[in-house]
């Protein structure tokens, strides 16, 4: 008796494994997106935005210093800025990162209950683009001039 449920308790385990998703790949056939870095001027201030403006939750930061910031960006992908940058940088627009949201409306509000502008892929401010597949996006920078797109969660 002991011995079929052993045997049961393995087939468990090994049948759990196999369906269980890789904590390192996303597919048989290539990596995950795990994070993505922002070297900043100001730490406090990148918080402060990415936590009050975004909406990002932060998550331990495994260094343990008053130099990085992690934020949890779902699918097991992170946020992580790092201070020490002596200026901002000079970012394009096409050079950005996306994040979706379930309204690009309520996300615009949020905006601009904070004051903050936005533009839409043009470049032309405080206007939404419409993409030939129906999701709306706009494009804003945060405060060393990083652009972010936010857009439709259309999965």
């Amino acid at each position: 008796m002991k011995r079929k449920f052993l045997i049961g308790l393995i087939a468990l385990v090994l049948l759990a494994a196999c369906k269980s998703p890789s904590k390192t790949m996303s597919s048989a056939t290539g990596p995950s997106f795990n994070h993505l870095a922002l070297f900043v001027v100001d730490l406090k201030i990148s918080v402060d935005f990415y936590t009050r403006v975004i909406g990002l939750n932060p998550v331990p930061d495994p260094f343990n210093d008053a130099k990085h910031a992690w934020f949890d960006m779902g699918n097991h992908t992170k946020l992580h800025v790092i201070e020490g940058a002596k200026q901002k940088p000079t970012v394009l627009q096409n050079h950005h990162f996306c994040l979706s949201v379930p309204s690009v409306q309520d996300f615009i509000t949020r905006l601009e209950a904070k004051k903050m502008g936005y533009v839409n892929a043009g470049g032309k401010p405080n206007e939404v683009t419409i993409r030939t597949d129906g999701v709306k996006q706009i494009y804003f920078q945060d405060p060393d001039g990083y652009w972010i797109e936010i857009n439709d969660d259309r999965n």
